[in-house]
């Protein structure tokens, strides 16, 4: 059985090689056969040639480098489709992906699970960053079509047709945590204590965090634009008794003198709530304007390999005349 190890990588010219050393033992101690599919996203350090140094040294390491970053869920793409094993890990370069529990994916694949997922724990994190993620995923669940896991990340044993499952899908706008989920199959999951990152500092901000957040409750349902509905729903009604309150005391005690602090806040609040709900709508319409662009979702600089499954063209739109 040969195992292919996808490992997108952005300027990861401090680890890569004690990444490619550490990984290869560990594949060798466990006696299967392997490739290891880098993807360069971009980087702007030495990256690309120290893949291209570990290309030459040793015949299982590929790489593929893009003309310029195009973000983790593009390399992941590229490293599925260049990816030939029976069985496919998906680890990042800075070993905060331990290899040392590839060993124990494959023994749960062997079990005829055909998603084995490493769920960190996350012991060591700040108490706000804990509080703020599961908050999120407690969230997030209650508005997306599938289950979202606290600690599930990219760090996955994927089987051949679940890895094929995956590529079928393929939207401009991928959220993978949501498509691994979508795509079902027997899965399993155990846990691990984070590991601590060798070198350099996470490329996640506070920001890129929270457009990944939006982007997972944006991408699996059409929920916020019910709830947008809801909402003014709400506020029509809410609208419609304090008329007929109004009118009803106007009757009883005659016209007072209307509050200006309250007109001034009642507007104020809807137009707070008009533009939250013209932005989700908008979020709606801006990721159908990238899909039907059908921009390709990466291009190549380099690579000393070819995709095993190379990416679908989408089908023409036809328009019908009635």
């Amino acid at each position: 059985m040969l195992i292919s190890l996808v490992v997108p990588c952005f300027n990861e010219e401090d680890i890569l090689e004690r990444f490619h050393e550490r990984v290869t033992d560990e594949m060798t101690r466990l006696g299967h056969a392997f490739q290891l599919v880098y993807v360069d996203d971009g980087s702007a350090d030495r990256t690309l040639p120290i893949l291209q140094e570990l290309a030459a040294a040793d015949p299982r390491a590929r790489y593929v480098s893009f003309s310029r970053n195009f973000g983790k869920e593009a390399a992941m793409l590229a490293g599925l489709q260049h990816a030939e094993g029976d069985a496919v890990v998906i680890m990042d370069a800075d070993l905060q992906h331990p290899p040392e529990l590839v060993g124990r994916m494959l023994q749960e694949h062997a079990q005829g699970y055909d998603q084995v997922i490493a769920r960190r724990t996350r012991k060591g994190d700040r108490v706000t960053r804990t509080l703020t993620a599961r908050a999120y995923y407690w969230l997030i669940n209650r508005l997306v079509d599938v289950e979202l896991v606290d600690g599930v990340g990219d760090f996955r044993l994927l089987s051949r047709r679940a890895a094929d499952a995956v590529l079928e899908l393929t939207e401009y706008n991928r959220f993978s945590k949501g498509l691994f989920a979508w795509v079902g199959f027997p899965t399993t999951t155990f846990s691990y204590e984070n590991a601590v990152r060798e070198q350099g500092r996470s490329a996640w901000t506070f920001g890129k965090l929270l457009n990944y957040g939006l982007d997972g409750l944006l991408s699996f349902n059409n929920k916020p634009l019910r709830a947008a509905l809801y909402l003014g729903m709400l506020l029509m009604s809410l609208a419609f008794v304090y008329a007929a309150w109004i009118v009803g005391v106007a009757l009883v005690k005659g016209v007072d003198t209307p509050g200006y602090v309250t007109l001034l806040v009642v507007l104020t609040a809807l137009a707070g709530v008009q533009m939250v709900m013209v932005g989700v709508v908008g979020e709606y319409v801006g990721r159908i304007y990238y899909e039907v662009k059908r921009r390709p979702h990466f291009l190549v600089k380099a690579t000393n390999t070819r995709a095993h499954r190379p990416a679908q063209e989408p089908e023409p739109l036809e328009f019908v005349r009635r």
